[in-house]
């Protein structure tokens, strides 16, 4: 395999998104990986209904297996055709697995909705990307809540993927992304799931733990390069980059409230509870509309960015063993 086929996967998947965004209308590999934690779920309720934690420990070991040997048999198969067309269908496979177009359109439709005095529809946009309750967010909150997703899933849903892509291609990637699926369906530290959801919750930090740091450090420099506070970004990571619940979720939301100046973080409600947060960044200013674009503009540099390191080690380390 030569250089230009190590790297093609990653170009034409960040491509393919740059174009076409997530396809709705189309069978999608993350929606069926979805299904198929459900199906499980129930599956294994039944089978253990006293023994959750052992439960949820056999539905991730299932999803895990079944998602990376599907692609990992679909690209061996490809790649004994032909090298080229191999590194053609890895790069679909891998154009499902980020979704930078995808998490900008969704926080631009909380940006229009303020934008244009619909804070009904504000609050259900924002709904569809955020997992706390959204009926009783104020103007402030819900572009709160969009920034946050933007800037922590400049991680979970563009970088962490691309990172695990980079070393081993798609099966590594699926493998990440059905993890990463089961923590946010599963995840929760609720009463149905913090004794089922333990083994994927676990999973999902471990997995994220360097990406998140990687992705943030990424993002410090993407700050300095759109002109936004990168000093501050840096000062504020450093400070907040663990004021969250989750070890990983607060690496890229402090570099972005740095960068951009504004508080983010603090109390939420989830399914009509009340869960005590920490605050991420300096009150400078209060958050505004404009900050939902900005966060996307933060989000697309830092992809870029980390876009052009992954292909340099593909190219440089990678082939240089090949």
């Amino acid at each position: 395999m030569n250089t230009a086929q190590l790297i093609l996967p990653l170009v034409l998947s960040f491509a393919l998104d740059l174009i076409f965004g997530d396809p709705y209308n189309f069978p999608h590999p993350i929606r069926i990986i979805g299904k198929m934690i459900s199906g499980f779920e129930s599956f294994f309720r039944k089978k253990f209904p006293k023994k959750e934690k052992l439960s949820g420990f056999l539905l991730a070991i299932s999803v895990l297996l079944i998602s990376t040997a599907v692609p990992f048999f679909i690209c061996s198969v490809c790649y004994r055709l032909n090298a080229w067309f191999g590194a053609a269908v890895e790069g679909i496979l891998c154009y499902y697995l980020i979704a930078p177009r995808c998490l900008k359109c969704e926080s631009m439709k909380v940006y229009n909705a303020v934008g244009n005095g619909d804070i009904e529809g504000a609050r259900k946009a924002v709904s569809m990307i955020v997992g706390r309750d959204t009926a009783t967010l104020d103007e402030s909150g819900i572009i709160k809540a969009a920034v946050e997703t933007v800037a922590e899933n400049t991680s979970d849903g563009v970088t962490a993927p691309l990172i695990f892509m980079t070393l081993s291609g798609a099966p590594l990637g699926y493998f990440y992304k059905a993890a990463n699926t089961m923590d946010s369906m599963i995840g929760y530290k609720n009463d149905k799931y913090k004794d089922f959801g333990f083994f994927a919750a676990k999973l999902d930090d471990v997995l994220n733990f360097i990406p998140s740091r990687l992705t943030a450090l990424v993002m410090i420099a993407a700050a300095y390069i759109l002109g936004f506070d990168g000093a501050n970004a840096f000062r504020i990571w450093k400070r907040d980059r663990l004021n969250h619940s989750s070890p990983n979720s607060a690496q890229t939301e402090s570099v972005c409230a740095g960068a951009l100046g504004v508080r983010l973080g603090g109390d939420a409600y989830y399914f009509g509870k009340l869960v005590r947060k920490k605050s991420i960044g300096d009150d400078s200013r209060p958050v505004e509309n404009e900050d939902i674009k900005r966060s996307n503009r933060l989000m697309y540099c830092t992809t870029v960015i980390m876009l052009l390191l992954s292909v340099l080690l593909r190219a440089f380390v990678w082939g240089a063993f090949l």
